[in-house]
């Protein structure tokens, strides 16, 4: 039902999404020097949304990554979980970090709209207060994060667990959506998704993402291109929500609007 994503809360799942695992002294230093984010000044219970980027500046892949008590938990799109693993172990050259590949082992219940919340508080689970941070739940990891971009809380457990869970946040109210509602919910609130509206052709000032980058943290790979595009001002196409048909642009995603009878779409357009 689109219109829980509004005005109550939707429930999906996103299986298969992509989990490494990072352990060992160096690794906040070694994704702080990989990444677009402060990953250094992260405590244990906090997150943050950052890009991978080439040394040319173009976003190799969207991350976020999550402070956890013993190690960092990257969390990226199916397809970029392998090429991500062997971007960061090549890196790895006498960093004491270690990389384990746990998408597998978790699939995530996503809980989205103005209710989830209150629904959350309903069945006594623990809720995060800011974007990107995480709390435990007997042996699920509760993350303030969207995929749609509407308000929302990601539940990561495993997949055996997940269908108990799942029924307790139906019998509490949680709408069950399906693909067409996800995707039309995601473009609506201009959600873009990578290797749809962003990919390694991409610069991160592109998608106006601007809570992924960092720009006083030091140095990272791709960081001289960004900062080169922070200091000219402007970039020559942005990524917004437009209403189709589109005169002039580059549409990289479109849905049906019910509530307004309109045909959006996410598009790189002149700034």
């Amino acid at each position: 039902m689109l219109n829980a994503f509004f005005d109550s809360a939707s429930l999906f799942e996103l299986p298969g999404r992509g989990r490494i695992k990072v352990f060992g002294e160096d690794r906040k230093r070694l994704l702080h020097a990989m990444t677009t984010n402060h990953v250094e000044q992260l405590e244990p219970g906090q997150g943050c949304y950052a890009f991978f980027l080439s040394a040319q500046g173009r976003i190799l892949s969207d991350v976020t990554i999550l402070a956890l008590s013993d190690h960092l938990l990257l969390d990226v799109e199916p397809a970029q979980a392998k090429p991500v693993f062997a971007h960061l172990d090549k890196y790895i050259i006498a960093d004491d970090v270690t990389l384990e590949d746990a998408t597998e082992q978790q699939t995530t219940l996503a809980l989205e709209g103005p209710a989830a919340k209150d629904i959350l508080e309903a069945i006594g689970a623990p809720v995060p207060v800011n974007n990107y941070d995480t709390a435990d739940w007997a042996g699920r990891l509760i993350v303030k994060t969207s995929y749609t971009g509407a308000e929302g809380y990601h539940i990561y457990l495993s997949p055996l667990d997940a269908p108990i869970l799942r029924e307790t946040l139906q019998d509490a109210r949680a709408f069950e959506a399906d693909e067409d509602e996800i995707e039309t919910a995601r473009i609506l609130n201009a959600r873009p998704l990578y290797g749809v509206d962003i990919t390694d052709k991409n610069l991160p000032q592109e998608t106006q993402l601007t809570h992924a980058l960092h720009f006083t943290k030091g140095c990272y790979l791709g960081q001289e291109i960004v900062e080169r595009v922070r200091s000219r001002g402007h970039v020559n196409k942005v990524l917004k929500r437009v209403e189709l048909p589109l005169a002039e642009g580059a549409v990289t995603s479109s849905a049906y609007d019910p509530r307004n009878d309109k045909t959006v779409g996410l598009a790189y357009v002149r700034p």
